[in-house]
């Protein structure tokens, strides 16, 4: 072993050696074991089956052996309760060799075992931050003592934390259980690979002064990586080329919604494919059974939304294939990086597009791939619905809250988020005017507002930040089937409804509306499934992608097929105008309008058109890739037009989108569209957008 693993407390070294049989720690995990044992913030960050629990977990529990640590010392914080679930035999496992206990807590943990935790606190526990949040407002916990004693925080995947407003919730708890332990908790990150690692450690850190280090260990080479785009021009079609491939073999089938991983699985199935599913929408304990059995499964399919995008283990897979495409190469590489982990593998990824736009996305992030390029992380702007939420917290837990010791650790936050200091008290003043809160001689406690609203009887609705969807429980006799949104049961001539579930079609029997249930049994009429929701707009960088792939790229003859190659050459005649680092203003032959062709995503391409719209230029159709303009403009009209663009003007906020925001009317409206108007703008893609030259060209048709 290495001059790091001798480190290592001798018990660790024992049993790494001798229990689990380890010759060797993999590169992450030699490399993690300064930082940690030295108590430095660190994020450590290697592809999937990079070892990246151990490389957090063993030179922690090193320190806790050696530091005599006792009582509760470690948090190990997850996005999600499958993930805790899958990484908890191996915590716990590791914890007994040294005589140390593992336990798990979050929504799905029974009281029973939650009042064992709270007796005796185990000395990890693995969480998530909604959790964390509930503790410390419950009157039966006593956070002083169970939290008091915390060391440091691992945070798994921290990517999908920071990239959302659950990560601003996550470091409003951890500046909470700083000022418990009254000391700095160590934070380590555990991710894949992001575009900006320097950043995300220092959000993780939000302020602190400790000090930190990067560790980040590759994952090879792009030429190590098998990836291919197909043309298949349908779902039908994309089964069938899953179902003749690859036989004998495991593949994760991902697909972005889960109405199209209920069809597909259903046309995998009729194609005589051992097929099983995995999305949020299905029961805890039917998702449970489909993962373990494909983990125990050789010759098989699992077809998932991104629920097994995260490190939740289902075995040793061949292949994975991607129905469309991702949004981001980040994550591409998070369920490419579930391939390859044996000896003599690749990392790989099959796309199968089935319209034009998914062949292009297919090939732009095949293309960033290979350029070695991935997003920068950025956290949303603003998060003044945060404040609203800590202060309703801070209120149920303590039952009250002196003025002056608001906002205390939330400050922190408030500052990593570029919030202003008087804003904290704005929201105070909107929640005391509204009757959420009331006050006396300097006291803040719950008024009458707050009490119908957030009190006891739905306190449980503060422990979350984000707004959950109005689905619908969906029940065949005493089986928990999942869940389905309302627009699932509308049907054709007021026929029976059929819904699709599990890979399954089910005839709905009856709803309770009341109760939010829907009654099914077995049917052999066709199905459909349908959520509400559309995806992110895509980035400047990838629909700059797509325009190189159109202009012509040869690095991509390896990774297409001739189908695909046929396809991408009849657009590249198409679209023979478009030219690298311009945009094109393309004239209508037969009509008179016009399209300007940004290849700018869709942030950018709102607040230009909002921009044309208020030079009295108006617009429709805006997407990703260009704008529409319902007259024909010239050059110098559009170039003009666009001069000085006010990023914010595109993201005028329609006033029902306010009451989407959770916590939203504990904060005033102009709050609210600030921060809605900011995370919809893009002040860099604008920007580049406008300084590209425009070439004019006039289309045949």
């Amino acid at each position: 072993m290495s001059e790091a693993f001798g480190r290592l407390h001798p018990a660790v070294q024992h049993h790494v050696v001798n229990s689990l049989g380890w010759r060797s720690l993999r590169p992450l995990q030699e490399q993690a074991i300064a930082p940690v044992l030295d108590g430095r913030h660190a994020l450590l960050g290697a592809p999937t089956a990079g070892g990246k629990t151990e490389a957090a977990v063993l030179p922690l529990l090193s320190r806790m052996v050696q530091e005599r640590w006792s009582g509760l010392s470690v948090l190990y914080v997850c996005p999600l309760r499958a993930l805790l679930n899958n990484l908890y035999p191996r915590v716990h496992g590791y914890c007994e060799l040294l005589g140390h206990r593992a336990a798990i807590w979050h929504g799905d943990v029974g009281d029973g075992e939650r009042k064992r935790i709270l007796a005796d606190p185990p000395d990890v526990l693995l969480t998530t931050p909604e959790s964390i949040e509930a503790m410390l407002m419950s009157r039966r916990v006593d956070a002083d003592r169970l939290f008091g004693g915390v060391q440091a925080v691992v945070v798994d995947e921290i990517h999908a934390f920071a990239g959302d407003d659950r990560g601003w919730h996550l470091l409003a708890v951890l500046a909470r259980l700083d000022a418990l332990a009254g000391r700095e908790l160590q934070r380590v990150g555990l991710t894949a690979t992001v575009g900006n690692p320097d950043w995300l450690l220092d959000w993780l850190v939000c302020g602190g002064d400790g000090e930190r280090e990067v560790v980040l260990v590759g994952a090879g080479t792009p030429g190590e990586l098998d990836l291919t785009a197909d043309w298949v021009a349908s779902d039908a079609n994309a089964a069938k080329v899953i179902s003749s491939l690859h036989h004998g073999e495991k593949r994760l089938v991902f697909a972005d919604s889960r109405a199209r991983v209920e069809s597909l699985a259903a046309s995998l199935r009729a194609e005589g494919t051992t097929v099983f599913v995995s999305h949020s929408s299905l029961s805890r304990d039917d998702r449970r059974q489909a993962e373990r059995a494909f983990a125990e499964t050789r010759d098989c399919v699992i077809v998932a939304t991104s629920t097994l995008e995260l490190g939740i283990d289902v075995g040793d897979l061949d292949r994975v294939v991607q129905i469309g495409a991702p949004r981001t190469v980040a994550s591409l590489l998070q369920r490419m990086g579930r391939t390859g982990r044996r000896a003599g593998t690749m990392r790989n990824c099959l796309f199968l597009a089935t319209d034009e736009m998914e062949l292009l996305q297919s090939l732009a992030l095949i293309r960033l791939v290979l350029d070695g390029w991935v997003e920068p992380l950025t956290a949303p702007a603003e998060p003044v619905n945060l404040v609203a939420q800590q202060l309703l917290a801070r209120v149920l837990a303590d039952g009250r809250v002196g003025r002056s010791a608001w906002p205390g650790p939330l400050d922190r936050v408030r500052a990593q988020a570029g919030l202003q200091g008087p804003l904290p008290q704005s929201v105070l003043e909107h929640m005391l005017a509204r009757g959420v809160l009331v006050e006396d001689a300097g006291i803040v406690a719950m008024g009458p507002v707050g009490e119908q609203e957030y009190g006891r009887r739905n306190f449980m609705d503060v422990t979350s930040l984000f707004l959950t969807e109005p689905l619908l429980a969906v029940r065949w006799g005493q089986r928990d089937l999942g869940s389905v949104d309302p627009s699932s049961l509308a049907s054709r001539d007021d026929a029976r409804a059929t819904i699709l579930l599990g890979g399954r079609a089910w005839g709905v029997r009856d709803v309770d509306w009341n109760r939010r249930v829907v009654w099914v049994e077995p049917t052999d009429e066709p199905g459909r499934s349908r959520w509400a929701g559309a995806g992110a707009a895509l980035s400047l960088e990838v629909c700059h992608a797509i325009r190189s792939v159109l202009c012509g790229d040869e690095r991509l003859d390896g990774h297409v097929t001739r189908r695909s190659r046929a396809k991408l050459d009849e657009l590249r005649q198409e679209y023979e105008w478009v030219a690298d680092e311009r945009t094109t203003l393309v004239h209508e032959a037969q009509r008179s309008r016009s399209r300007w062709w940004t290849f700018g995503g869709g942030r950018a391409n709102a607040a230009l058109a909002a921009q044309l719209d208020a030079a009295g230029i108006s617009t429709v159709a805006v997407d990703d890739l260009g704008i529409g303009v319902r007259s024909r403009i010239s050059h110098a009209e559009l170039t003009g037009a666009i001069e000085e663009v006010d990023v914010l003007a595109g993201a005028r906020v329609d006033p029902r989108r306010l009451d989407a925001v959770k916590f939203g009317s504990c904060v005033p409206d102009a709050m609210l569209e600030r921060m809605l108007a900011l995370r919809d703008a893009d002040p860099a893609g604008v920007a580049q957008v406008s300084a590209e030259p425009v070439n004019t060209v006039t289309s045949a048709v």
